[in-house]
């Protein structure tokens, strides 16, 4: 898949958070000029055109997908209850979609989860599936990106997973495997698709390049080994999770990072990519070994005083 560069302007949602940090630094380096949504003023920057707005503010939207070529719906809630998930990840991505169609933006890149997969297992999958099945049904020259989990540098959701494994003792959920992929890896993909038509009306589930996925524990033992360490594991059973979850609630209130249902999620069993949904291999393969991502990760976290040494 070799196309003809013709996008060149990007508006992009979520361009403040992990990974739309990480997509707009690697598309000033491909040359694409982006504009960006942010809350609050930020200084002008080189290729970047920053617009002060938010996704339940329509006016903003319009701004920021004029004169685009293509928009990247990045932005979402990954915490919460159904109703903050309901205003965020469904209402917000019918704004995008309104946003693009209203400035004549066709090409429309949208960021979900592999969580999608299971709308009846959390309220966050349920919104991220709706959130498809809008852009689906767009009419819009649409592509659906699933990450499984992501990391990289300037991640916090797998920022406690590092500091276990360098303590030495890893917290896991019941058992089962996942997929990762390193942040750099999906904003290359993202990339990618902007100038495919053979990539338009499809789902992608991208990842590191493991077959299987990584089991809980031999990814905790593996993460552990990298920073030096000898770990020990133990496999959470789902009611002690879910108590963990209440005590939370009650010390940190909506601040709470276990919730019920973040367990209901955790606790699930397969959350590897469908074989039959990787990217083709002429469109896109991941470049960075999970390992060696690993290791630069948590050296980043160390420089930033994130993790300890």
């Amino acid at each position: 898949m070799n196309a003809v560069r013709r996008t060149r302007t990007l508006a992009v949602t979520g361009g403040t958070g992990f990974v739309g940090q990480h997509l707009i630094r690697m598309a000033l380096a491909d040359g694409y000029d982006v504009r960006a949504l942010t809350r609050g003023w930020k200084p002008p920057e080189v290729g970047t055109s920053w617009i002060d707005g938010a996704l339940d503010r329509p006016d903003s939207l319009s701004r920021l997908a004029s004169g685009a070529d293509a928009f990247i719906h990045i932005a979402g809630a990954i915490k919460g209850d159904r109703k903050h998930f309901e205003r965020v990840n469904v209402a917000g991505t019918v704004a995008a979609i309104d946003a693009a169609r209203r400035a004549g933006v066709r090409r429309f890149v949208h960021i979900s989860s592999l969580a999608a997969r299971e709308p009846e297992l959390s309220a966050y999958g349920w919104s991220k599936s709706q959130s498809e099945k809008l852009v689906a049904a767009s009419g819009l020259q649409w592509t659906i990106v699933r990450p499984p989990a992501i990391y990289g540098p300037g991640d916090r959701e797998t920022l406690e997973l590092f500091r276990m494994a360098r303590r030495g003792f890893v917290a896991l959920p019941p058992g089962g495997s996942f997929s990762l992929i390193h942040v750099e890896d999906l904003c290359r993909l993202i990339l990618a698709v902007l100038d495919e038509p053979d990539t338009i009306s499809e789902t992608y589930e991208p990842d590191d390049g493991r077959q299987d996925g990584w089991e809980h524990r031999h990814f905790a033992r593996t993460l552990a080994r990298l920073l030096g360490k000898r770990a020990t594991t133990l496999a959470l059973p789902r009611l002690a999770l879910g108590g963990a979850a209440r005590i939370d609630r009650l010390l940190r209130r909506s601040r709470a990072q276990l919730t019920p249902d973040r367990v209901r999620y955790f606790c699930h069993p397969d959350w590897v990519v469908s074989a039959e949904k990787r990217p083709p291999a002429a469109l896109w393969q991941p470049a960075v070994k999970t390992q060696t991502g690993l290791l630069e990760t948590a050296e980043w976290y160390r420089r930033e005083g994130w993790l300890k040494r």
